[in-house]
């Protein structure tokens, strides 16, 4: 997958994180202060989230590089953007075996009580590892995210395209963490709704990606390993 189509994801997919993460924006330590601080805490706070998912690209970056080896990318492609449409038109359908909820939720509870343990702190200086714990909690649009990922040619590309997807967020999010003052919650909540059209759209282009058409940017063609022996 093209490495700046991380970017538009985050760009429009960022309702979703103004839906699932405004509250915790809203609750970062920058009404009363400074213009100049407000927008430097409100954009460390921001490049926390995308180092975050900038690890996340190195990590599944090597996933999808064993994909690629073994021939499974488009398969790969295909496969999530399935799921994708699936889980928009069937919620709940996916659901995570007892023992994984257990850990996962052991996990989601570490993380926001750290988060939340820097956040009573009230210090600038905080934002940076709260935006970084932020980007850990589980997240639909970062699934999404880490889907296109997998399908990138390159592990050094995996990492552009979920940083580029962190950046994408950011616009949105900065708004939101500067401007808390005077967003209501009620609102973030009421954006969530435009989210299963984005999904669905998603899931078709990640499907025909991977049914490798050769159409530039829609469906390019996989490049197929080569492999040399020496005579």
């Amino acid at each position: 997958m093209h490495i700046f189509e991380g970017f538009i994801i985050g760009i429009v997919g960022s309702l979703h994180c103004v839906g699932m993460c405004g509250p915790l924006a809203l609750a970062l330590p920058l009404p009363n202060r400074s213009t100049g601080k407000k927008a430097l805490g409100a954009l460390f706070y921001n490049l926390g989230r995308a180092v975050t998912y900038a690890i996340l690209g190195l990590v599944f970056g090597f996933v999808g590089a064993g994909f690629k080896l073994s021939g499974l990318q488009q398969w790969v492609s295909i496969i999530c953007g399935v799921l994708m449409i699936v889980s928009v038109i069937i919620p709940g359908v996916f659901k995570m075996p007892k023992t994984t909820q257990k850990v996962s939720g052991k996990i989601y509870s570490t993380l926001k009580r750290k988060i939340g343990d820097a956040l009573q702190q009230r210090r600038l200086s905080n934002l940076p590892i709260i935006g970084f714990l932020n980007g850990f909690l589980p997240c639909g649009l970062v699934y999404i995210a880490i889907a296109g990922a997998i399908t990138s040619s390159t592990v050094t590309e995996s990492v552009i395209f979920m940083f580029l997807f962190g950046l994408g967020t950011l616009p949105i999010m900065f708004a939101v963490a500067y401007f808390a003052d005077v967003i209501k919650s009620r609102f973030l909540h009421k954006l969530k709704h435009i989210i299963p059209v984005f999904i669905i759209i998603l899931g078709i282009l990640f499907i025909l990606r991977g049914l490798n058409l050769g159409i530039p940017y829609i469906s390019p063609k996989f490049e197929e390993e080569k492999v040399e022996c020496c005579q």
